[in-house]
């Protein structure tokens, strides 16, 4: 199961100051692909959002799942 969901994937880009073309670049996944994730108006493929997470991890960002270290909600954070 593919954890990443559109605020997570916002936060992301927002954390390493990524545009969605950068994230785009790095993923190699269209721009559109993202802007309708990110907006909630559609779930990418699989294999497009098994890279953008890639994308995401092989710049240090970190996945949280809903309560993996509190009983918050799902996040994000950098690697240090």
């Amino acid at each position: 199961m593919i954890n990443i969901n559109p605020s997570q994937c916002r936060a992301a880009r927002s954390m390493l100051n990524w545009s969605q073309d950068d994230l785009g670049k790095a993923a190699l996944v269209a721009r559109k692909t993202i802007s309708d994730f990110e907006k909630d108006a559609r779930i990418p493929r699989t294999e497009n959002l098994v890279a953008i997470k890639s994308a995401f991890e092989t710049a240090g960002v970190i996945f949280l799942d809903e309560g993996e270290t509190t009983t918050g909600g799902a996040g994000v954070r950098l690697k240090k």
